[in-house]
């Protein structure tokens, strides 16, 4: 077994009934209709379905391949895929109808994205990249460059690359090396960069990189690096497409998983310098790129939710299908499937609730997004902003790890036909565990929220979604059916207050304060992931248990609340042992010596 069937009715769920499609009512959405969203994610759905999904397992096998001249072709069937996805105009349907899009809520892109990477993660990868390309060229670039480079990008006939790590260079980009020398009106670049993911392939006609350099005079540190744009071929002032720029594939890495993604190492200027165009201002190369990583780091949240909605999916088939024992006595006695089975039911239901809890999440953050950018009241937007600045990290941090477990525990499902690739739960988890590495690792995503988020505002933003989850739990507590839920969300919500003002407190301390942010950083993203999440399954459980009220018979809202029950009553005391963790302080780091461990 190894096929996908998106899951449109989930995400249905949480756009039409708890998000209520608030990002429709924004300034610029008025064309946007719950009708016309409702035919998106049908149409997406038989994309992902019909022509990604059936790639994995061939894209996986093949893997992509570079060639003595430096080119790069695709696993069987990509290119053909990708121009499917081009022709259907999605690469844009995120994207403002200014600048050629379809116009559509982010919200709305991010279901979306989550067909398209539970199809076909490394297929996926090439357009989410440049989706942050024209996020960073939109917001930084020139008109000149908007005028040439944005509308195939849009379009997706171009792609798009984000090229900041260097040999010397991984998370400290102040080393970077790769040198920009003015000549007239554009750079020459020259310098190599690695782990570039399609930065080099046989899917479309020209490959935009968007590369951090620096000038010769240029300061050391991160104040000296600006941001330039790269293409692999010259454009004519026609449009057309000119000669070869100096960039070459030297290499591509041969991998754990996403085999079909190519992930090149890229050489510039080895034949006389790359010229390369600067997009925004010199010395802000930094925080162009961000804007770009920003993007990317939400979608790769999004990632992992569409791998550990396969890796459900792969598991639920199996364990239906798989008879093996016999059910209790008070149950029948009979041969019985191994999802009779109560510790397999515990897997499939711990795989399926945190599978909903995160993808609840991550689309909540989409929303914001929308608000953030639309919004007409200039407060609103800089409220729901400072929303998405926490919420990001912690999308993609927590998404992700979870991933790796929900994959892990897809495997253990399948028992010993798991740790064979036949069935394909193993690929999952091998695709899955790269997402918590790339785009800032896991590590860093907990050093910005823990380092940079809560210590810029002294946690205001995350104490006013505290204010929320409180209010969630109070609605539980009010519920005839769902009040033991309230209790439980509520003291989780005191748990992670008390956590962040340990951190705060610590983290501020003028000589440890930098130890303590590391040494709390990550067990406080846990625990903060972990109680967002109960909050969205809290709100999911009350408009579930809504609609059985008002009388729906509909066995997908029963479900919802035995998801809801699981993450609130069995998944959270998890989560919330972070704050032990946190409470036990820092002094085994202190005296922790690697070499003589070693």
């Amino acid at each position: 077994m190894n096929y996908y069937a998106a899951p449109v009715r989930d995400l249905r769920f949480v756009l039409e009934e708890m998000l209520a499609h608030r990002s429709l009512s924004l300034p610029g959405f008025a064309e946007a209709t719950p009708d016309l969203v409702e035919a998106v994610l049908e149409e997406a759905a038989k994309l992902a379905g019909d022509v990604w999904g059936p790639l994995n397992s061939t894209g996986d096998r093949q893997g992509a391949q570079r060639h003595t001249d430096g080119s790069v072709t695709t696993p069987e069937g990509f290119a053909a895929a990708y121009l499917a996805y081009v022709e259907g105009g999605w690469n844009g349907i995120g994207v403002s109808e200014a600048l050629g899009g379809q116009n559509l809520p982010e919200v709305v892109a991010s279901a979306v994205q989550e067909m398209l990477h539970g199809a076909n993660m490394a297929l996926g990868l090439c357009p989410m990249l440049t989706a942050g390309a024209i996020e960073a060229l939109a917001h930084h670039g020139s008109d000149a460059l908007k005028a040439t480079y944005l509308p195939k990008l849009v379009e997706g006939s171009w792609t798009g690359t984000m090229n900041l790590t260097e040999p010397q260079a991984g998370s400290d980009l102040s080393k970077v090396r790769t040198k920009a020398v003015p000549e007239g009106d554009h750079y020459r670049i020259s310098g190599q960069k690695i782990y570039i993911t399609w930065g080099e392939h046989d899917a479309a006609d020209n490959i935009i990189h968007l590369v951090l350099a620096r000038k010769p005079d240029a300061p050391e540190g991160n104040k000296g690096i600006s941001l330039f744009l790269v293409p692999k071929f010259l454009v004519n002032d026609d449009g057309s497409l000119g000669e070869r720029n100096d960039v070459t594939c030297a290499s591509i890495e041969h991998k754990l998983g996403i085999h079909g993604s190519p992930t090149c190492t890229l050489s510039f200027g080895e034949a006389g310098g790359a010229v390369g165009y600067l997009v925004g201002e010199e010395g802000r190369g930094l925080n162009h790129m961000f804007t770009m990583m920003n993007e990317a780091r939400h979608k790769v949240g999004i990632q992992g939710i569409g791998v550990a909605e396969r890796a459900c999916q792969h598991a639920f088939a199996y364990a239906n299908d798989r008879t093996q024992g016999r059910s209790p006595k008070q149950r029948g006695g009979s041969d019985c499937t191994i999802s009779d089975h109560f510790d397999v039911r515990r897997m499939l239901l711990s795989m399926r609730a945190r599978t909903d809890a995160l993808r609840a999440l991550a689309l909540y953050c989409a929303g914001q997004l929308d608000v953030a950018r639309h919004a007409a009241d200039d407060a609103e937007r800089q409220s729901a902003q400072a929303c998405v600045d926490v919420l990001i990290p912690i999308v993609k941090s927590f998404s992700t790890d979870q991933a790796v477990d929900i994959a892990s525990m897809g495997v253990q499902v399948h028992g010993g036909m798991g740790y064979v690739e036949e069935t394909g739960a193993a690929q999952l988890l091998r695709d899955a565990r790269i997402a918590p590495i790339y785009e800032g690792t896991n590590g860093i995503q907990a050093l910005d929220l823990a380092g940079r988020k809560l210590q810029r505002d002294g946690g205001a933003a995350l104490l006013a979604l505290l204010a929320e989850v409180r209010n969630t739990a109070d609605d539980l507590s009010k519920s005839t059916r769902l009040n033991a839920m309230g209790p439980l969300l509520s003291d989780a919500a005191d748990d992670l207050q008390a956590a962040m003002e340990i951190v705060l407190e610590q983290g501020s301390h003028p000589e440890q304060g930098p130890d303590a942010v590391q040494a709390y950083a990550t067990p406080l993203l846990n625990l903060a992931g972990h109680v967002l999440c109960a909050w969205q399954m809290g709100q999911a459980a009350l408009h579930a248990q809504q609609a059985i009220t008002q009388g729906s018979d509909d066995p997908f809202y029963r479900t919802k609340l035995c998801s809801a029950e699981f993450v609130i009553h069995q998944w959270l005391p998890v989560g919330r042992a972070q704050r032990a963790v946190i409470e036990a302080g820092m002094q085994c780091f202190s005296q922790f010596d690697s070499r003589v461990a070693y």
